[in-house]
């Protein structure tokens, strides 16, 4: 059996059982325009990224920080956490969501990392910038597509700081943004993913508990 040394996560749909921004969409009013930037396949995705941002423009931080602790953890999901904690295998939240946000549910589950956009604030109001993670926007590995996070660079990132290899990783999302480190990790799980994600990874699964048989 393999010797995991890392474990990377997505946040909305793998973490959590619902996506954080359409939660807090629905709850302020711009739901309908955000459903319609993410329906829109013309642009890149990390400005489409740029464009929801914007969406967001004059709302408080700490109110929406406050919604998103009401979207659901994913069955089974602090278990899993503390099982890879006993077990020594460092944990990473990498998120096309908020810092703020991924930061929060990282403290919540004990998780060792968050990479993930900075949503950009004056005082607790947020201004409608993006500082995003992917800096030198990089196409992501396999697909080639540019978000506003290349997850597969934060695997890569991690395995340079802990001294590990890509096989040493397991991966595990549910979104198209997902395959690139879901294709690099050792071991890439799908849960409760659309098709496209599941065609590229080793396990299709909707129960986060599966991990436990690979570690």
């Amino acid at each position: 059996m393999k010797k995991f040394k890392l474990a990377l996560f997505d946040m909305d749909g793998t973490l959590l059982k619902d996506k954080g921004i359409f939660v807090i969409a629905e709850n302020k009013g711009f739901l309908d325009e955000l459903i319609r930037l993410f329906k829109d396949d013309s642009r890149e995705f990390y400005k489409r990224s740029i464009d929801i941002a914007k969406l967001q423009k004059g709302f408080s931080k700490k109110e929406f920080l406050d919604i998103f602790r009401t979207v659901p953890i994913q069955d089974h999901a602090k278990e899993v956490i503390n099982e890879l904690k006993n077990k020594k295998i460092k944990t990473a939240i990498v998120t096309d969501s908020y810092k703020f946000l991924a930061d929060d549910l990282r403290q919540r589950l004990g998780i060792d990392y968050a990479f993930a956009n900075d949503l950009v604030t004056n005082g607790d109001t947020i201004t409608g910038e993006l500082v995003m993670q992917n800096k030198k926007l990089e196409g992501e590995f396999y697909t080639g597509k540019i978000y506003s996070i290349c997850k597969s660079r934060v695997l890569d990132q991690l395995c340079e700081e802990l001294r590990i290899t890509e096989k040493e990783v397991i991966a595990v999302g549910d979104g198209r943004i997902d395959i690139g480190m879901i294709k690099k990790a050792g071991l890439g799980i799908a849960i409760n993913a659309m098709e496209e994600l599941q065609k590229n990874a080793d396990i299709v699964t909707d129960d986060l508990r599966v991990i436990l048989d690979y570690i």
